[in-house]
């Protein structure tokens, strides 16, 4: 058989099969329920780009081994079928991660109207939109399209012409080149190992959980971990696989800014703000209402946000610029074909990354086009289910099976949605101003913008050593609205990983990742059946809850 030239072998084309497109669509859905499942209980959705890329390897490497033991000639796995996989993956899931469902799609439905409060002042009556999969999927499609579009003539100038780092995808690269060699194979085989028996830990684990959740705030995710007073100020350790994986997942700093905003908010100044009822807000009114204890919590959480968000955006708009005009000063732009001078893998890999790309005509056009469809039809358009493609049709799915599953919106329950009353009260802010705020609540908010300003500001200006302490206001914000709870599951993922790190660090390199990604999967694919039994109406037999000793 005639040897395939590393230009044959980069071929687009060979490497879209059929099996790499079903493992993307499986691998896909997989982690559309997972992102869900953060998306309608935080909000916050660790990076899981890579381990997509570990789940692809997993899959192929499967399928062509049993094919192998059957006696089939499979076609070779390549690194380059393996980054299409993880690429088609990541792209539907990230639909259900930036979709909305938790936030602004979510808060259009009529509990979120509720909860902002039926007579508040610019939460108009009647202002609500029921969930329906089909104006969602037609919303989707066309939406998506728009920021795709809008990347095609910016990737080339971007990445070749400018060669600007891309950290997120030269990871998953380092990581998909390391599979495809001899050494990296011995590496791949501990890495699935390891996957796999966690992976199994943490299903059956959610499986055990299962029979003892029967009824509201039962079962080991209310467990009174340090004792019941600090349970009802959501200190406690709710046994969740999936928030230990992502703490393993991410970094210490992010980890140590949850618990650290879940400390300032739920141990110091909601309990301060519930002493000032009668004074600062009315004692009639309910704790969920706008105008009392859930406004500041609401409120100050999108100062922080907002003050993190205004910062950072800032900062990339003039890195960037400063970047592309060092560039533009130092030479003219040229592309890659006028440089005859690039290593010859330099060159092919640059002919791969604009060969058969849409015209840039066809981008602007198209870009425009969806632009305008997108501000003009998408008012009118509810009525209507357009088109689909894979992650515009799973994601609404997906959201779905948890909608009507388990009670999505409910402050009190596990599937809280907090962004969706963020977005709707960003919404009202906008109509009513200041007014819709509680007493002194805009001075907080003040306070709290300002905080995370300066806290980013500090960071970046001091030395590394001082730097590396200072919290991110961002993750800092989402306890404020949720709760401790999930931050301290998260710190322990953390202990785990600087444990592990501290023992034997080349293993845990290699082997943590591959560990927090079963974890996660293993507990969030138990969402599937764990739905299927909801929505059959089957009840867990036991509940298993705490209370005070009564004295005698």
């Amino acid at each position: 058989m005639r040897k395939r030239t590393s230009r044959e072998s980069l071929h687009g084309k060979k490497q879209i099969t059929i099996r790499g497109i079903f493992v993307s669509l499986v691998i896909g859905v997989v982690y559309s329920v997972i992102v869900m499942k953060l998306n309608l209980t935080t909000g916050l959705v660790p990076n899981l780009n890579v381990s997509a890329a570990l789940l692809a390897f997993v899959f192929i490497r499967t399928w062509t081994k049993l094919l192998q033991k059957a006696g089939i000639t499979s076609t070779p796995f390549t690194r380059q079928e393996n980054t299409i996989i993880q690429t088609c993956a990541v792209a539907c899931y990230s639909i259900a991660v930036g979709g909305g469902f938790g936030s602004y799609l979510l808060g259009l439905d009529k509990r979120t109207y509720e909860q902002a409060g039926i007579d508040t002042e610019g939460n108009s009556p009647g202002s609500f939109k029921e969930p329906g999969v089909g104006w969602m999927t037609g919303f989707l499609f066309v939406v998506s399209f728009v920021g795709l579009l809008a990347l095609v003539p910016l990737r080339k100038i971007m990445i070749i012409d400018y060669k600007l780092t891309y950290p997120s995808g030269t990871a998953t690269a380092v990581l998909i080149n390391g599979f495809h060699t001899p050494k990296g194979d011995k590496m791949a085989k501990k890495q699935v190992h390891g996957f796999m028996k966690f992976f199994s830990i943490s299903f059956l684990w959610g499986f055990f959980q299962w029979f003892y959740s029967g009824g509201g705030q039962c079962g080991f995710s209310n467990f009174p971990t340090f004792g019941l007073k600090a349970w009802k100020q959501s200190f406690y350790f709710d046994f969740s696989m999936t928030y230990i994986g992502a703490g393993m997942i991410c970094s210490h700093l992010v980890n140590v800014s949850l618990l650290l905003g879940g400390v300032l908010s739920w141990g110091v100044m909601w309990p301060l703000i519930s002493d000032q009822k009668g004074d600062w807000f009315p004692a009639t009114l309910p704790e969920s209402s706008m105008k009392s204890l859930n406004g500041y919590k609401v409120f100050i959480s999108i100062a922080l946000i907002l003050g993190d968000g205004l910062y950072n955006f800032l900062k990339i708009l003039i890195f960037t610029s400063q970047n592309i005009y060092v560039k533009l000063k130092m030479r003219s732009p040229r592309t890659f074909s006028d440089d005859k001078n690039q290593p010859l893998d330099d060159l092919q890999r640059n002919e791969v990354f604009v060969r058969e790309s849409i015209p840039l005509w066809v981008a602007c056009v198209g870009y425009l086009l969806f632009s305008i469809v997108s501000i003009i039809v998408i008012p009118f358009m509810f009525s209507q289910a357009i088109g689909t493609a894979i992650g515009c049709v799973v994601a609404p799915l997906t959201f779905f099976l948890f909608y009507k599953a388990f009670d999505v919106g409910d402050p009190n329950g596990e599937y809280k949605a907090p962004y969706a009353i963020i977005y709707r009260n960003m919404a009202i802010l906008g109509v009513e101003g200041f007014s819709a705020l509680p007493h002194h609540c805009l001075q907080l908010c003040y306070g709290f913008f300002a905080f995370a300003m300066v806290a980013n500001l500090v960071r970046d200006v001091s030395p590394k050593k001082v730097g590396k302490w200072v919290p991110l206001p961002m993750a800092m914000a989402v306890p404020f609205l949720v709760g401790a709870y999930f931050a301290i599951d998260m710190c322990i993922g953390s202990l785990i990983t600087f444990t592990w790190h501290k023992l034997n660090s080349k293993k845990a390199g290699l082997m943590v990742p591959a560990v927090a990604s079963g974890l996660i999967c293993g507990d969030g694919l138990w969402i599937l059946p764990s739905s299927i039994l909801a929505l059959a109406k089957i009840q867990p037999p036991l509940c298993m809850s705490f209370f005070a000793t009564k004295s005698t």
